[in-house]
């Protein structure tokens, strides 16, 4: 059978595409999903998915070891399941500050992505709760509200932050980034409110849209110049399904270079070095990966605060039946409700470490609980220097890729990171925590040099999942898809993921993938793309000036 548009993965920005592509009747469409669907109740409860991120729900990738970081090698979580990564990450709805998205287009390129041509997009996919100014907006599909379930550990935290000089904030996505407080999270009505349930769950009966699950994408094919289609595995061996339009790669900065690289598209000697025939020469893929590295802090607690106690089996039991009945207790909660951005560098151009508190010690993979409940802090470095790559280990499609972002290449992002780190422990040390808070266990006291805490990062240090910039947008050699994000020198293929954003955002990326997704229907249906001023004009929206954050 032929479509109009081929998808080729149905995590944040691919869900976005099906539901606006289809709102044209005439207009054929096949979202093609890996992994399987997202019935299971775990995807929908909040704290569910804690128990999701293995399994059916990923795909079980690492990176390679990390030269500048002792040759650690790191898990690598990357969704496979319909909604991608907002079926299984913590909820949390940040969109980065204004300055990233001008650095997109006054640096690296990406003119029609500064702030206020990005921001209706953002607007538009929203449904908030509690904001409706002139950065947020309701009635979108993807429903954003304020956590339902925090503890008293929470306020003391932000009150905490403000003893030392950390202001509080009620809105990271609004005028101002810095400061602590509560994440807005991508829920609806105390549930997750996935990719999946956003913009496909509501438009399941339009007979233009076809959505195939357990369909992995092999290859796209190439006729000359022009994508015509893509191959994928069946039960029965392969299938051949072909795009009249075009062909949208929407695989995540992992799949999606590793996708192109499959179909011959990339790096010449590479392609030949693993055996896969030169179709398309593009430098430029695989290279730029960008990702946030993650330390934390955690501290045994003075007694019950978190929800560490709650793995116990009759406190699991009642967790339960609290949110089957009452949408509340520790099921509605995130676990990472609390948070916020402030600077390790104070002369950076905006803040540049995320905090997470996280209501548990046990939460971090590999790090075991505490016998007593204990708190996490993460600090992430938002402006890392370091680039790295995905590559194919091997011709065969079903082998791992080779991830290697490269962590510490850049020593800046190393000191930068011990710095977040220190900031982390200071905040867990003030007055406004020692209610909760008995003594810090990790790093622990005895490690206080920058080379002691290195050693630690090294053993314990994980990724936070956001990786971008393997199909970097822009117009330079290395760059591999347009402005419009259409592939460079061939027809018919986009890639319309966080592959193509030149930088990581300084935030988590679930709603900055939407909002690439957003855009990209407009280009797709040709809705002048690269002014969407005017868009937001014929919505009589106002287009507030970017907001510069600095100190």
């Amino acid at each position: 059978m032929t479509y109009d548009y081929i998808i080729t993965g149905a995590g944040p920005a691919g869900c976005v595409l099906a539901n606006r592509l289809t709102e044209d009747p005439d207009t054929s469409v096949l979202l093609l999903e890996a992994g399987g669907g997202d019935g299971h109740p775990l995807f929908h409860m909040p704290a569910g998915f804690a128990k999701m991120t293995k399994g059916v729900a990923s795909w079980g990738w690492s990176t390679v070891p990390q030269k500048h970081m002792k040759d650690r090698v790191l898990r690598y979580t990357q969704a496979k399941v319909l909604g991608g990564g907002s079926t299984i990450n913590a909820q949390l709805y940040t969109r980065g500050n204004a300055l990233d998205y001008d650095l997109w287009a006054n640096q690296e390129g990406g003119t029609g992505w500064d702030y206020r041509s990005v921001l209706p997009y953002f607007k538009r996919a929203e449904d908030n709760q509690r904001f409706a100014d002139d950065y947020h907006s309701y009635g979108g599909p993807l429903g954003v509200s304020m956590p339902v379930s925090a503890l008293p550990i929470c306020d003391a935290y932000i009150r905490a932050g403000q003893e030392l000089g950390i202001p509080y904030n009620h809105d990271f996505n609004g005028r101002q980034q810095g400061g602590l407080g509560f994440y807005q999270l991508t829920q609806r009505d105390r549930r997750r409110s996935s990719a999946s349930m956003a913009y496909l769950a509501p438009i399941a009966d339009r007979a233009n849209l076809t959505v195939r699950k357990g369909a992995t994408v092999l290859r796209v094919v190439l006729e000359g110049k022009r994508a015509v289609g893509v191959e994928i595995a069946t039960r029965n061996g392969t299938e051949i399904i072909r795009a009249d339009r075009e062909v949208l790669v929407t695989s995540g900065a992992i799949g999606s270079p590793k996708l192109l690289l499959q179909s011959g598209i990339g790096p010449a000697h590479h392609l030949r070095a693993v055996g896969i025939d030169v179709r398309h020469e593009l430098k430029g893929v695989g290279e730029n990966l960008s990702d946030h590295l993650d330390l934390f802090v955690i501290c045994e607690c003075t007694g019950d605060h978190t929800y560490d106690n709650v793995a116990r089996l009759h406190r699991t039991v009642w967790a339960g039946l609290q949110y089957l009945l009452f949408r509340s207790g520790p099921v509605a909660s995130s676990l990472f409700e609390t948070g916020g951005f402030w600077y390790a560098d104070p002369g950076a151009r905006s803040p540049d470490i995320q905090f997470h508190l996280g209501l548990g010690s046990g939460i971090e993979a590999g790090v075991e609980r505490l016998k007593n409940a204990g708190v996490t802090l993460n600090s992430a470095y938002l402006h890392p220097r370091s680039r790295g790559t995905v590559r194919l280990g091997s011709s065969d499609p079903a082998a791992a890729p080779l991830i290697d972002p490269n962590y510490f290449s850049d020593p800046h992002d190393r000191q930068m990171s011990i710095e977040g780190l220190r900031l982390a422990r200071e905040i867990m040390a003030q007055n406004a925590l020692k209610p909760y808070v008995l003594a810090e266990r990790l790093p622990g006291p005895s490690l206080q040099t920058d080379e002691e805490l290195f050693d630690y990062a090294c053993a314990n240090a994980k990724t936070d999942h956001h990786p971008v910039g393997t199909c970097r947008m822009g117009t330079g050699p290395d760059a591999v898809v347009g402005l419009d994000l259409k592939v460079h020198g061939l027809e018919g293929l986009r890639v319309c993921d966080s592959s193509v954003m030149p930088r990581v955002p300084s935030c988590n990326t679930n709603a900055p993938t939407i909002m690439v997704g957003e855009k990209a229907s407009d280009m797709i249906r040709g809705r002048d793309p690269l002014a969407p001023a005017t868009f937001a004009h014929e919505r009589n929206e106002k287009l507030p000036r970017a907001v510069d954050t600095v100190r």
